[in-house]
Order: structure tokens, then C-alpha cells, then sequence
């Protein structure tokens, strides 16, 4: 079993939610400030009522407010391997995790995700990008997480490179400065925009049947949600590749925002209804994370790109789509409404 040594201050503090945090998660907010927590450990925190915010008990994925008061109970430290320690990922699974990077430095890395593969481990999800970062060492040595893709999603992912990496990158996707570009095969033909949705979202259902739907912004738990589009090229009026840009980060936020519009993403088997499905055919969900461009930690722009997935090089032949086609920033001068 692999031991690590771990310290833990016994301090109980309470922090205050800044101006430039207000709507952020509150699992986000924690592991922005401690990015070496892991997923799980926030969970467990709030859930037993060691979290508070405002004097009450929080759930993970509870949004806060600029001012809020956090109840932090006491964080463990970074852990340290022990030495001569034996890895715990084979040579095979080391070799894996390097052979999906696109970019790094010292202090960043950008993965090119595949479709598949968990970017956080569950009780049935033992195969994850979390897990593969040992990859590159442990305790501070260990790249973090700084935002997420969902399982069926490809394209570039960033890891930071120790905490105070880890802590710029996280800061700036909450505050919303990092612009994402998805390209994505819909349904139908789309007005070519760019255009945008701000129809707000709200979570029904538990764990693999959870699902955003459309919500009045004024019910309880909606999310406001906003996202750019615009159409790239059209396979007649059948299908259309699509540009995206989500101006907030709200679980399956283009899948849903797509479905309400009425051109769900092909491939998509949660969002999709029977017309999408037969056109789909046998293909994956047709959604990729193309770019990602932000300030560098230390400095200057940060841009990656990541190369069309196996599943979109499908939908792309299939419909007759080419990478030449696309503009370098469909979205030049588009800003987000809030």
C-alpha cells in the first residue's frame, strides 16, 4: 500500500468570497486556494458539515456570493512521496499520460484528452486523468487540475505546475478570462452567427441521470449560462460544424444550450432525441475543446490547440467537413453579455 506523510494545521478560519468570485463554485473556490485537494476531499468536507458558508452547511456544487463568509476547517498539507518509494502507475500508464501532452513547461501542462476518459475518478471510474498524473511525481511535484471536460469531450485540458501555477490558471478560468473554443456537428443549420444564448440552466436528476434542462432565471437553483456560437460550414441542411464559446462553465452547458435551441450535438446520448440519433448513426459525441487561450502564469499569452479526435475525424468525413474551412478566432471581438 503506498504511504505518504502528511501534515494537517488544526486552525479553523473563515475567509470571504471576493468581488471577482461571485458565482463560483464553491468546490472550485476551495481547491483554487488549495489546488493539491483533491475532488473527493472537498465533497467529504462539505457533506459532513465541516464547510459552512454564512453559518450553514454548503454542498459542493453550491454557487457563492461576493462577501459570503466560509467556514474552512483544517486542510491537509501537500503530501510528500516517501523515498524510495515505488510509483504507483506502471511504466505503461506513465508512458500513456506523457504521450497525450501537447504543450509543457515549468510551470504548465495542456493534455490532449480523448473521448472516454474521465477527467476525475468515481466509485465506478478507476481510469482518469487525476489518477495519471503521478505520472509526473507526487505531493508538489504532481501537476493539478485547474478546470474540467466531461468524460465524452476531447481537446485540450491545462494542468498547473505546483500550487502557485495551479492557483494563476484556476483564477483566471473563475474569473472568466481564459477563451475556450469547441467545435462541434449539430443537428440541422443554425442561423451562421455568431449569436449567443444566455438561457439559464438548472440540474435535475442524480449521477449518471443528471441532466441540465432549461430554467427561469428566478427558480430556485437556475444558473445563469451563456454561450457564443457561430456555424463554420453545412452538410447541406442535415448537419453544421459549429463554433462554441462558453462565457460560463456550467455542467454540459453546450450540449444543453444546443438541445434548446433545437440542433442537439450528434452523438450525444443524454441530449439527443430520435431525429439526432438516426442521423448520428454510429458516430461519438461530436463535441471537441479546440482551443484554449489565456494569460501564461509567468507571463505572455498562452494559446493551445489540440488536433481533431478519432471521433470528430469521423463526423468530419462523414459529412464532408475540412479543418481549412475554420477562421482562426470565429468569435474576433465578441464579449460576453455579463
Amino acid at each position: 500500500m503506498t504511504a505518504y506523510k502528511a501534515a494537517m494545521s488544526r486552525e479553523v478560519k473563515t475567509l470571504y468570497v471576493a468581488e471577482a468570485e461571485d458565482g463560483i463554485r464553491l468546490d472550485r473556490w476551495f481547491r483554487r486556494r488549495w489546488p493539491h485537494l483533491s475532488h473527493v476531499q472537498v465533497q467529504k468536507m462539505a457533506r459532513s458539515g465541516q464547510i459552512r458558508v454564512d453559518g450553514s452547511r454548503a454542498k459542493p456544487e453550491d454557487r457563492l456570493t461576493a462577501g459570503a463568509a466560509v467556514r474552512v476547517p483544517p486542510i491537509p498539507d501537500p503530501v510528500e512521496k516517501t523515498p524510495g518509494e515505488r510509483p504507483t502507475l506502471s511504466d505503461r500508464d506513465v508512458a500513456y499520460a506523457r504521450s497525450l501532452v501537447l504543450f509543457e513547461d515549468d510551470m504548465v501542462i495542456a493534455l490532449n484528452k480523448p473521448a472516454g476518459l474521465a477527467v476525475q475518478g468515481g466509485t465506478k471510474t478507476t481510469k482518469h486523468v487525476d489518477r495519471l498524473l503521478s505520472a509526473w511525481g507526487e505531493g508538489l511535484e504532481r501537476p493539478r487540475l485547474v478546470h474540467r471536460l466531461d468524460r465524452d469531450t476531447s481537446g485540450v485540458l491545462l494542468l498547473g505546475k505546483g500550487p502557485e501555477a495551479a492557483k494563476r490558471l484556476a483564477g483566471a478560468f473563475a474569473r472568466r478570462q481564459a477563451k475556450k473554443t469547441y467545435w462541434a456537428i449539430v443537428m440541422g443549420a443554425p442561423s451562421r452567427g455568431p449569436g449567443r444564448s444566455d438561457l439559464a440552466l438548472k440540474k435535475s436528476g442524480i449521477n449518471d441521470f443528471e441532466i441540465m434542462r432549461p430554467a427561469d432565471p428566478k427558480e430556485h437553483g437556475a444558473e445563469p449560462a451563456e454561450t457564443a456560437f457561430a456555424t463554420i460550414s453545412r452538410a447541406a441542411h442535415r448537419a453544421s460544424w459549429m463554433a462554441l464559446r462558453p462565457f460560463t462553465g456550467r455542467t454540459h452547458q453546450l450540449r444543453a444550450h444546443m438541445k434548446a435551441m433545437g440542433h442537439p450535438i450528434l452523438g450525444d446520448p443524454k441530449y439527443g432525441d430520435e431525429a439526432s440519433n438516426e442521423l448520428s448513426g454510429p458516430l461519438k459525441l461530436q463535441l471537441h475543446a479546440r482551443r484554449i487561450e489565456l494569460d501564461h502564469p509567468g507571463g505572455g499569452k498562452l494559446i493551445v490547440e489540440a488536433p481533431l479526435s478519432p471521433e470528430m475525424k469521423a463526423g468530419f468525413a462523414h459529412f464532408g467537413f475540412s479543418e481549412d474551412e475554420a477562421e482562426q478566432d470565429p468569435f474576433a471581438g465578441v464579449k460576453r453579455i455579463r
